[in-house]
């Protein structure tokens, strides 16, 4: 299973990629593999702000529907279109095609509710 070390993750099973006040936001592949075959995602509107925690969106795959959960608080500056047409690109790529919302991130985001690569692989086991 790939977990790369550049991103963050959240024990909800979200990953964070920051790059300055940005931060693009998808599942991880753990969590696609729980999922199986992801069918149809909804996300927010652009300009819609989230608190950390908040439910953003669902992700629905053959067998169930999942809530999505911001990792942090942020305003959504722009969502995977391409995850309408390619839902399954989420299981293909979670990192790179099937990243889900990227968000502007609060002046004083804070990563120290975020986990490192190591502990989330220590998380799932």
């Amino acid at each position: 299973m790939n977990h790369p070390e550049n991103l963050k993750y959240t024990s909800e099973h979200e990953w964070v990629k920051i790059e300055g006040n940005i931060a693009t936001i998808g599942i991880t592949d753990f969590a696609q593999g729980e999922l199986g075959d992801i069918i149809f995602l909804e996300f927010p509107e652009v300009d819609e702000s989230f608190s950390e925690g908040d439910v953003f969106g669902t992700i629905e795959a053959v067998k169930t529907v999942s809530d999505l959960f911001m990792p942090m608080d942020g305003k959504i500056i722009e969502v995977n279109e391409n995850l309408n047409d390619d839902p399954e690109g989420v299981n293909t790529d979670p990192y790179e095609q099937g990243w889900m919302v990227k968000i502007e991130l609060q002046s004083s985001f804070s990563t120290e509710s975020l986990l490192d690569s190591k502990a989330y692989i220590e998380l799932i086991g």
